[in-house]
């Protein structure tokens, strides 16, 4: 199999990207986040995107940045989080935002990988969640109909990955990373190591590399801490 990588965020999205078009970005917070790639989106100036991302990074990080560039017309996501540009920008409805509660975000993009159009969740029934879709009863219970989500493109960020494209994400960077790189018409990969195939502990896979186009190892990282949360050093008595 032909190798997958290239040497830099900038040579990955070379010829997939375009106004108006749905990008797909993994992570949480600030854990897990393709933050080349996200910089790299940034220095083409490409507009009017809908992004479809747990939330949205803070003012100056992630996926902020592209919201300080004006380039994201709409978010679909679960999560304000921290980003005060994003709370302001929808207040103002300069940003067109579509709110999902957070396992039925996963579900939809999920599902959008899998070939599903649409699902059933009691989820949401019954508030503003269900507004305009249709709700149907299943054993005495009322669902609400959410449709699967996809992309065309989604940029996910992993810890390990080889030539092929098999990748490996540690921890918390699981979050939404693998179910994205099912979800899009092209998938591109960033990753802190970049090893030679057949060196991935097989059962250790977590995006097998058919699903990945292209692939780099990511230059910088600067794995920034959303909120810091500390308690003074507890001293130990007799030591």
């Amino acid at each position: 199999m032909a190798s997958k990588t290239v040497n830099s965020a900038a040579d990955a999205l070379a010829g997939v990207l375009f106004d108006g078009m749905t990008i797909m970005a993994g992570g949480f917070g600030l854990c897990g986040i393709p933050e080349n790639l996200i910089a790299a989106i940034r220095e083409t100036g490409v507009k009017e995107l809908t992004v479809v991302s747990n939330n949205c990074g803070v003012d100056d990080f992630g996926l902020g940045v592209l919201l300080a560039g004006g380039q994201i017309r709409k978010m679909i996501s679960s999560y304000v989080g921290e980003n005060k540009l994003f709370a302001e920008l929808y207040l103002s409805g300069k940003l067109e935002l579509e709110f999902n509660p957070q396992g039925t975000l996963a579900e939809r993009i999920r599902a959008g990988g899998a070939g599903i159009p649409a699902f059933f969740t009691k989820t949401g029934v019954g508030t503003l969640v269900a507004n305009g879709k249709e709700v149907r009863e299943f054993d005495g219970e009322l669902y609400v109909m959410e449709r699967g989500l996809t992309a065309d493109l989604s940029i996910v960020k992993a810890w390990k990955g080889d030539h092929e494209g098999n990748l490996v994400y540690r921890r918390t960077a699981r979050n939404f990373n693998p179910m994205m790189a099912t979800a899009g018409k092209v998938t591109v990969a960033e990753v802190e190591a970049l090893v030679e195939t057949g060196q991935l502990d097989k059962d250790n896979i977590h995006t097998p590399g058919i699903y990945v186009d292209r692939l780099f190892k990511g230059a910088v990282y600067g794995k920034r801490i959303e909120q810091a949360t500390t308690r003074p050093r507890e001293e130990k008595v007799g030591a």
